[in-house]
């Protein structure tokens, strides 16, 4: 998996691309996570007669993980490219090893272990993914020398689509500074937003690390930018959703859905051969066909041999860009909790959707608070009380819906992030933090728990690391949780993706991997183990599956969460594993709709299809009650009026349908 961000170091007078004319230039390129400055990438340009040679040495250190490689790109004066090697660590769970040499319209490629040649077009670029931010200047110089061509082949595998996007006048001391905008499709799922200097250095980069991580590169000089160009970042990608004809149209005011079976998630029960009435984006009536008008001028839509659910939430998000938005509507999905993201970003993001500026599913805003430390993440941090008192007061301030506690949270002011957030009426979720048990955090305040890991952790371990749910320290921990009325969202999915076998057929885990977006194969068949480590901790992971039927017998509050995985298509999987571990159908599906609008006191108005609730509805081929993973089928998605189908909403993100 790839990725890597660069910020080029101005002196105080302006670097050229060949400084003051000599052969060589430098810069430095300051690199971040969720807005905060976790390190740099150091690039050197040296120039002879025959090729001009960037060479890129990238560190950050990540929640405390280093995440280094050193890069070489070498192309000619006219910058055809000639060489591009990159070797190191490419995200905390991944590493690179390409290199790639260019002569007589062949390349020869070695990616790891394998090792080809093929024949290249003339317009085509050696490009690791999200980095080194020194290639994406490098890139675009090339496409500008090519007369700005639709798409550029990449190697070792895909394209690059780059366009311009416009131009950003800001303030930058004290004077205007005018910088062109540009879009890259294709180096990673999604865009990639480039700025420009008029001599066409890179001043910032804001994409997606390779695991799906906000990343964004400043040149150093102009690192007091950064968050004004992250909220710009949210609106112009959701702008790019808006501007399709099929996607931008006016809600229907009136739709009736006929001849489906309506799927009643409060009682587990079918209504069959039903009508769904929906004005204005509220469900105005439900009935037996015949029983219930059409009425007239209605748009109508026939479900006859299909089911109708709820809109799917997903109470384990992180919309780290606008992309998740149409792959969470095309996979059913109508609400997520996003749970951490950086302040700006997530804020233009929901008001570009519920302005009806953007594609995507309603987002309730958890807003992160870590500690400060080597392993922090964001830049939202309390290591007192009185600083937790202004965070969780900021949050309240800006509509989120609840407070996420991060690792490196000290245990004494978790206490104070809890009982300032139940004094503002904001419920608790997230990590426990270092130094502390799930019996502590819940003591401490916290409401919810994220990550079954947590549970996993205060019960009885056998040798292999599978748990006894027999001994009386799992039973007591499972009675702990159920007493503090703590809702898990046990995100076992990321956990099977993370320790699974990569040698084995990912299509395993998810049957359209092959449709994803070129960029996102690349990333998730890396993720995994290798056959000897997958293996010695199966118990463990499924000891993680054990443990969400545990709760669920016990009457603990079990809510679906993904923590990213496959996009939109991850929700599916977590609910699929919920049946394999125990659950019914129905139950996993009551964990995906009316559990979290309770748990997030929204069940008036959603979960469920009755009267008088908001029509986030799904219309699906199959029926998912006898086997699950019918959920996937969806062929007609209802979200504020608005009538979705899949296959548009992927293309429009890159998934091939």
């Amino acid at each position: 998996m790839k990725k890597t961000l660069l910020f080029i170091s101005l002196s105080s007078f302006c670097l050229g691309a060949y400084a003051l004319g000599g052969s060589v230039d430098s810069g430095v390129f300051l690199l971040h996570k969720f807005q905060q400055h976790i390190g740099k990438e150091t690039y050197h340009v040296s120039k002879s007669k025959d090729a001009v040679t960037y060479t890129s040495d990238f560190k950050f250190t990540d929640r405390g993980s280093p995440v280094p490689f050193k890069a070489e790109l070498k192309v000619t004066p006219a910058l055809e490219p000639l060489e591009f090697n990159i070797k190191g660590q490419f995200s905390r769970f991944s590493t690179i090893n390409d290199k790639i040499n260019i002569a007589n319209g062949e390349a020869h490629i070695q990616v790891d272990d394998s090792v080809h040649d093929q024949k290249i077009k003339p317009l085509t670029f050696p490009v690791a993914g999200y980095a080194p931010i020194i290639g994406q200047q490098v890139l675009i110089q090339y496409w500008k020398k090519h007369h700005e061509p639709a798409s550029i082949d990449i190697l070792p595998v895909g394209s690059v689509q780059i366009r311009r996007d416009g131009s950003d006048t800001l303030t930058f001391a004290g004077k205007p500074l005018m910088l062109e905008r540009y879009t890259i499709g294709g180096l990673i799922w999604g865009n990639v937003f480039v700025w420009t200097d008029k001599q066409g250095q890179v001043i910032a980069v804001i994409e997606n690390d390779a695991e799906f991580d906000k990343f964004e590169a400043m040149r150093e000089a102009y690192e007091d930018l950064l968050p004004t160009l992250i909220g710009k970042t949210a609106t112009y990608s959701m702008r790019l959703f808006t501007k399709s004809a099929s996607l931008g149209s006016k809600a229907d005011k009136l739709i009736v859905i006929t001849g489906g079976t309506v799927y009643d998630v409060v009682n587990e029960k079918p209504i069959p051969d039903a009508v769904v009435v929906i004005e204005d984006g509220v469900i105005k009536k439900i009935g037996k066909t015949g029983w219930v008008q059409v009425p007239a001028g209605a748009k109508v839509i026939d479900a006859k041999g299909k089911m109708i659910f709820p809109g799917l939430w997903d109470m384990h998000a992180h919309f780290e860009q606008a992309e998740w938005g149409p792959a969470y509507l095309a996979a059913g999905v109508t609400t997520v909790r996003d749970c951490g993201n950086e302040f700006d970003f997530i804020n233009a993001i929901k008001t570009s959707i519920d302005g009806g500026k953007g594609v995507g599913p309603l987002i309730l805003k958890a807003g992160i608070i870590d500690g400060k430390g080597p392993m922090a993440l964001g830049i939202i941090q309390a290591d007192t009380k009185e600083e937790a008192i202004a965070a969780v007061d900021r949050y309240k301030n800006n509509d989120f819906a609840q407070i996420k506690i991060y690792s490196s949270v000290k245990p004494a002011i978790v206490k104070a992030i809890c009982d300032e957030a139940h004094k503002q009426g904001l419920t608790v979720t997230g990590h426990i933090p270092n130094g502390m048990t799930l019996r502590a955090g819940v003591d401490s305040g916290m409401d919810m728990v994220n990550h079954v890991q947590y549970v996993y952790s205060i019960m009885k371990r056998n040798k292999d690391r599978s748990v006894n749910f027999e001994d009386s320290v799992s039973k007591a921990a499972i009675e702990f949780i159920k007493q503090h009325h703590t809702v898990i969202d046990p995100t076992v999915g990321v956990f099977e993706l993370s320790f699974r076998n990569v040698k084995d057929d990912i299509t395993q885990i998810e049957p359209a991997f092959n449709t994803l977006p070129v960029p996102l194969k690349a990333l998730l068949k890396n993720f995994g183990m290798e056959p000897a480590q997958s293996k010695q901790l199966e118990p463990l992971y499924q000891s993680m599956v054990t443990i969400v039927k545990k709760l669920h017998e016990a009457g603990v509050t079990v809510v679906a969460g993904t923590d990213q995985g496959f996009p939109g298509f991850s929700v599916a999987r977590e609910l699929e594993l919920y049946v394999q571990a125990g659950l019914t159908p129905a139950d996993a599906i009551q964990t995906a709709t009316i559990t979290p609008a309770r748990v997030m006191k929204l069940d008036k108005n959603s979960g469920s299809i009755e009267e008088g609730k908001q029509a986030d509805l799904i219309i699906v081929d199959g029926d998912p009650i006898k086997n699950i993973r019918d959920i996937r089928n969806v062929t007609t998605v209802i979200k504020a009026g608005h009538i979705y189908e899949p296959g548009p909403l992927h293309k429009l993100v890159g998934f091939s349908k």
